[in-house]
């Protein structure tokens, strides 16, 4: 089921059955390390978190992604997969390639530039003929864009979608990462103008609760509908914090948030205090060089489940 207003989502998440043996977190991820680091002039164009004034520095990126891995490798086993020269940009792979349980999902990026991505034999091959997973491939269909967990945020808990939708996923582009990852129930709205991804937004805690950025959607009634459906255990960030990166996050376990150093020093304590009371410690890696590509640390990671 897709809907589309505050009231019909909350009549439709108070309706969903328990799932057996909910599996609220992934059992592994994995990274696409940065060669030849640089920033993608065309992504530019609808991405107000970029850069594009800003020198980057590819061997400080490239170390930045390495202790990324290192850190998550705390929580879940992390497969990181060489770069490309070609695509200097392509370190967010949550965009491009996702995974639900025995299903491999290929999404349809916007812009030509990051839609060579998708053409990564190697990353399909080991998740088709390594894995055993079915493929849902989206790359070559003209009647949508979906760029998958940047515009998906997932509870995983329950199989509910959350779809904010830009010039970088449309609503077909939502129904059809609704079938691919198996949801039972997506919730698709507008984001607030200039908004590109819902990822920098929102950021759901384990199917428990919820980093929310007001002033990220077009009506004020959705981040509140959302808040409700999970009793109102939500972090509230202002839009410096947003700009920050403070709503970029994942858990990868049930009892930890990763965001990037720069997110975690715009917190408050009394936020900071939030996560702790919700059950969450905070981890954090410093991606300061990344960053300026328009992403933090939940674009760098996809989820293996």
């Amino acid at each position: 089921m897709i809907v589309r207003t505050p009231s019909e989502f909350l009549d439709a998440f108070a309706a969903l059955k328990p799932l057996e043996n909910p599996q609220a977190t992934a059992r592994g991820a994995f990274l696409l390390a940065p060669a030849d680091f640089s920033l993608a002039q065309e992504s530019a164009t609808d991405n107000k978190y970029m850069a594009m004034d800003q020198v980057v520095d590819p061997l400080k990126a490239l170390a930045q992604h390495s202790n990324l891995a290192s850190a998550l490798r705390q929580d879940v086993p992390i497969i990181v997969f060489p770069g490309d020269p070609t695509t200097p940009d392509a370190v967010f792979p949550n965009n491009v390639f996702g995974t639900a349980p025995g299903t491999f999902i290929v999404g349809k990026m916007r812009h030509p530039v990051r839609q060579v991505e998708a053409t990564r034999q190697d990353i399909r091959s080991f998740f088709t003929d390594i894995m055993g997973y079915n493929q849902y491939d989206m790359s070559g269909r003209d009647d949508l864009v979906a760029e998958l967990t940047g515009s998906l945020i997932i509870d995983h808990i329950r199989k509910v979608g959350y779809v904010g939708l830009t010039e970088r996923c449309d609503l077909e582009g939502a129904k059809a990462m609704h079938e691919a990852f198996g949801l039972r129930l997506t919730f698709a709205f507008d984001l607030a103008e200039g908004e590109y991804h819902t990822n920098v937004v929102f950021t759901m805690l384990a199917g428990r609760g919820a980093i929310l950025s007001a002033d990220g959607y077009k009506d004020p009634e959705v981040p509140k509908a959302i808040a409700k459906a999970y009793d109102n255990k939500v972090v509230w960030l202002t839009p410096q914090q947003k700009a920050a990166f403070a709503g970029n996050g994942i858990t990868l376990t049930e009892d930890r948030v990763w965001l990037s150093t720069a997110a975690v020093n715009s917190l408050t304590k009394e936020q900071m205090d939030q996560f702790a009371k919700y059950g969450f410690k905070v981890g954090h890696v410093d991606l300061s060089e990344i960053e300026k590509a328009g992403g933090s640390l939940r674009c760098c990671v996809a989820e293996i489940f």
